[in-house]
């Protein structure tokens, strides 16, 4: 018999409710901060920028939260995603392993985003907005967001981190293509751009300062947001769902999961439904979150209150941070270059049920490689994060001499990250420093707040 390495499911099998974590959460659960006040911040602080519909989703005390029929029916557009066994891989590796990934690259934008981006514009067209402004890093959550507006008939305003915006003009090409208007940022459109205009490589924080400025000065306009919110990671549990739907179809069980984190999104999606099995004491198994080495929010940030944004707009939330205005260097991971983190992954890693760890830059380049040349696909720059990772397991377990179930998250492909490859393969590509003195300056900076944790 043939051995199987492709995993399906039907259209039947598409889950129709996300995963919410935050009920099985271990210990009080920390809440955001009004600014202002210092009060936990409610639904109030929120409807300026986000729909009732979606707030309700982020505060949910319910472990399931129900789908909309019509977000299911966009779903089928690229859902339900295959799982593969990596075996060539593993060869290669000469690893006792058993090596399987999650491939979110088949959606139309290539990522994993449009998950929560067709969940987000749903949300709103039925609140009665009609316009949604965010950021991008990468440009994949850009793109996402613009397919979702031009499938529920909203308009779409993007601000691109300026380093993306320039290493990666076929992303800019396809949100426009699906409708969108796209501004370099920091961008002179805003005052929060025009006060950033010195850090002209931009990052997530400026760009999303930028946003958050917008949508809270017009009434038709909400705002968008790609990852970090509990609502968001509840979005990308869909890929969890079927991830261990597929698993039991391979008649195994994962011994540790892998994924990429930047803000959490994608992490969230794949480790999140098998998170609560594990704080349920269901199961037992490792939770490891790569990152990059030149902006390590999870290995090198304080654990401390801190906006979500650049400027100082957002809720303050209970995350580890390298400080709201901390600029990192211009690395093509765009996705992974965020001061802050999901605060419902930062409490799994201060409780220690993730571990994280930082990789840089050239290394997670060369895991990308291998893997393209034995496993066909050209990962983007932000899941070769995860690929590095996956390589260390696979050599503990050779190291070890025992069998190990590694699962991963490929959340999306490099076909617009070419310029990387490139810079790479000609060993031109350069490993940034981590500035622990700029993040020492920015840390000093933070808002005055409640100690956590």
């Amino acid at each position: 018999m043939a051995e199987q390495t492709r995993y399906t499911l039907s259209e039947s099998e598409i889950p129709t409710s996300w995963v919410n974590l935050l009920p099985d959460l271990p210990g009080d659960p920390v809440p955001p901060l009004n600014p202002g006040t210092m009060a936990p911040a409610g639904p109030d602080d929120l409807t300026p920028i986000f729909p009732m519909g979606l707030i309700l989703q982020e505060v949910s005390p319910e472990p399931e939260v129900e789908i909309p029929e019509e977000v299911r029916e966009a779903y089928k557009l690229w859902r339900p995603s295959p799982l593969f066994r990596a075996r060539r891989l593993e060869r290669a590796l000469d690893t006792p392993a058993r090596i399987y990934y999650k491939y979110e690259g088949g959606s139309p934008p290539g990522s994993h985003k449009p998950n929560s981006a067709v969940a987000q514009a749903y949300e709103n067209r039925e609140a009665g907005i009609e316009r949604l402004v965010t950021e991008t890093g990468a440009g994949q959550w850009g793109s996402a967001l613009a397919l979702a507006c031009s499938m529920f008939d909203l308009e779409c305003l993007v601000y691109m981190v300026g380093a993306s915006y320039d290493q990666k003009p076929y992303r800019r090409s396809m949100m426009e293509a699906w409708g969108a208007s796209v501004i370099r940022s920091p961008s002179d459109t805003t005052d929060a751009g025009r006060a950033q205009a010195e850090h002209t490589t931009g990052s997530l924080g400026i760009a999303i300062s930028e946003a958050v400025e917008v949508a809270a000065q017009d009434e038709r306009t909400n705002y968008a947001l790609g990852s970090v919110l509990n609502h968001v990671c509840l979005h990308q549990t869909v890929i969890g769902q079927e991830t261990i739907a597929q698993m039991e179809m391979a008649g195994d069980e994962p011994d540790v999961v892998v994924g990429c984190v930047g803000g959490g999104s994608n992490f969230a999606g794949l480790a999140f439904p098998y998170v609560r099995r594990v704080l349920r004491g269901e199961k037992q198994m490792r939770f490891v979150a790569a990152e990059p080495a030149a902006c390590p929010t999870l290995t090198r940030g304080a654990y401390r209150y801190d906006f979500g944004d650049t400027v100082g707009m957002t809720p303050l939330l209970p995350m580890y941070t390298l400080g709201h205005d901390f600029v990192p260097p211009p690395v093509h991971a765009g996705g992974l270059r965020y001061h802050g983190d999901s605060p419902i992954l930062c409490g799994l890693v201060k409780a220690g049920v993730v571990e994280p760890r930082a990789y840089a830059q050239n290394e997670t380049f060369e895991a990308a490689v291998r893997f393209a040349r034995e496993e066909a696909i050209l990962a983007a720059p932000e899941p070769a994060h995860a690929i590095r990772a996956v390589m260390d397991e696979a050599a503990g377990a050779r190291e070890a001499g025992e069998e190990r179930v590694i699962l991963f998250g490929l959340c999306g492909h490099g076909n617009f990250d070419l310029s990387a490859y490139d810079a790479y393969l000609a060993g031109e590509l350069e490993d940034p420093v981590f500035s622990e003195r700029d993040m020492e300056d920015a840390l000093a900076r933070l808002p005055k707040a409640p100690a956590i944790g």
